[in-house]
């Protein structure tokens, strides 16, 4: 199969693996071999496609459609993998096989183009919600995930090297980590979290209206994960100048609709706006930077 790999995809991984690590040059073989073992013929790369990996969409040897989604190791293909089987298509794309190649991944076909974000925002953000909601299941024992601590805790040593580079961020970064430590002395339960839920990780299905896809899962607190929910569409907050009235409303809520407490989705919320935005400007996303920053400093 010839194809260029999407560019969002190409520019996404640059960021997070600058010097390259050969995926993206293996890339055309493992397709070629995950569409040979498994009989399946390809209709098309889809495009945009996401920014941790290559989704193509396929027919089975009997004409089903589905999705063979390649991911790196980096992007966690195998947590994912698990993730999925535990969920097994409650709230979720269907993992159409439990095993495989590593990095390599046999999913339902959704729609791919139309989202919950395609929905006006007040109803995009209910759907989003019922759908997160029925995620937040016990952990398989079977799989360890990755925690929230871990997590943060990574990016908590790169927030704080972002600010000892750059001043101005510095206030935020120290809101954010002393958030993060106050939040993280009790949390109120563990369950199993998509990890980067948002508007354009919910599409729509013919088995259930919306079904949500892409996770980075992990286990902790509910609050964490309903966190990057409450800054979709950023840029039209960010745009309207009751852009931070609005912001807490929907902290409010969100909070409510999925019986979370306020404070700490807004804690995390904090937190993970300020370390997307330290992240941006430190790759160079200078526009994507100042609008997650700003709308950090409402919170």
């Amino acid at each position: 199969m010839a194809f260029e790999p999407p560019r969002r995809l190409v520019r996404a991984l640059g960021e997070t693996a600058p010097d390259g690590d050969g995926w993206l040059e293996r890339l055309p073989e493992a397709v070629r071999q995950a569409v040979a073992l498994r009989g399946l013929t390809v209709e098309r790369v889809q495009v945009p496609g996401g920014r941790s990996s290559l989704v193509v969409l396929v027919r089975r040897a009997d004409g089903t459609p589905a999705v063979l989604k390649l991911a790196p190791p980096r992007a966690r293909p195998e947590a994912e993998r698990a993730a999925l089987a535990h969920w097994d298509g409650l709230g979720a794309v269907q993992l159409l096989e439990t095993d495989g190649a590593e990095g390599v991944l046999l999913l339902e076909r959704l729609h791919p183009d139309v989202s919950v974000r395609s929905l006006p925002e007040a109803k995009a953000l209910l759907e989003a919600a019922g759908t997160l909601r029925r995620l937040w299941v016990e952990p398989p024992a079977e799989f360890s995930f990755e925690t929230v601590a871990g997590r943060t805790g990574r990016q908590a040593e790169a927030m704080r090297a972002g600010a000892e580079t750059d001043p101005q961020v510095a206030p935020l970064v120290e809101a954010a980590l002393a958030a993060r430590a106050e939040l993280l002395a009790a949390p109120p339960e563990h369950r199993l979290l998509h990890g980067t839920f948002r508007q354009s990780k919910v599409l729509a299905g013919d088995r259930m209206p919306w079904l949500a896809v892409g996770p980075d899962p992990l286990v902790g607190e509910c609050a964490f994960d309903l966190a990057r929910l409450v800054r979709d569409r950023v840029e039209d907050l960010i745009a309207t100048p009751s852009g931070a009235a609005t912001t807490r409303r929907r902290v409010k809520r969100l909070a409510e609709s999925l019986d979370v407490d306020q404070e700490r989705l807004k804690g995390w919320t904090l937190f993970r706006a300020v370390e997307s935005g330290v992240r941006a400007r430190r790759v160079g996303r200078e526009q994507d930077a100042e609008l997650l920053l700003e709308f950090a400093g409402w919170l």
